[in-house]
């Protein structure tokens, strides 16, 4: 009886020797340096840019290559910007984003995969736009470092990728020769880790 309590007891204490928290580390996005930018055709000669000046985003991930990591971001819908107030506000309206109805743009991360590129990854997830959810990937590359000032560490990410607007129900009555249908996502952003 005492054998097997002893026994007992000792593994319980190896089990809990050889456990280990798994601590997740939290990046915040540098708001200084990032832009979240989009392009898309206008009548089918020239490409209009433009991006979303309020955004929040955070990656969480208890792996030094973020091949775990979790990436959640929100843009708020008023805060597109193509240099073009005019434009600007017909993009706000309910002929596109309708942001009175759909005030944010969101996106959840379900995966990061790395790629044979140098720092390459392909991120998987899932974005909200216009009350739609759908699957999108993105190629991204990231790249860490130190902050010399701060000494906090830090992470880029170029991401780049292709939506179709009409998928999310985002002017669905403007014909593809007047705005073009596929989105190009072209984003720079830096988090700081916490």
């Amino acid at each position: 009886m005492k054998k097997g309590l002893l026994i007992a007891l000792a593994a319980i204490t190896t089990g809990l020797m050889s456990f280990t928290a798994v601590q997740m580390n939290k990046w915040n996005y540098d708001n200084a340096h990032a832009r979240l930018g989009f392009s898309v055709s206008h009548m089918t000669v020239s490409d209009c840019d433009g991006y979303f000046k309020d955004v929040t985003a955070t990656i969480t991930s208890s792996k030094a290559d973020l091949t775990d990591a979790v990436a959640e971001m929100t843009a708020q819908v008023t805060s597109v910007s193509t240099d073009n107030a005019g434009r600007d506000g017909h993009l706000q309206g309910a002929d596109f984003f309708d942001a009175t109805k759909y005030p944010t743009i969101t996106f959840k991360s379900t995966s990061f995969t790395k790629t044979k590129i140098a720092n390459g990854y392909i991120v998987k997830g899932n974005l909200t736009m216009h009350g739609v959810t759908k699957p999108v990937t993105f190629a991204t590359i990231i790249k860490q470092g130190v902050n010399p000032m701060s000494k906090k560490n830090i992470a880029g990410f170029k991401i780049t990728g292709k939506i179709n607007r009409k998928d999310f129900g985002v002017g669905t009555d403007t014909p593809n020769a007047i705005v073009g249908e596929d989105v190009s996502i072209v984003a720079n952003a830096e988090f700081i880790q916490e």
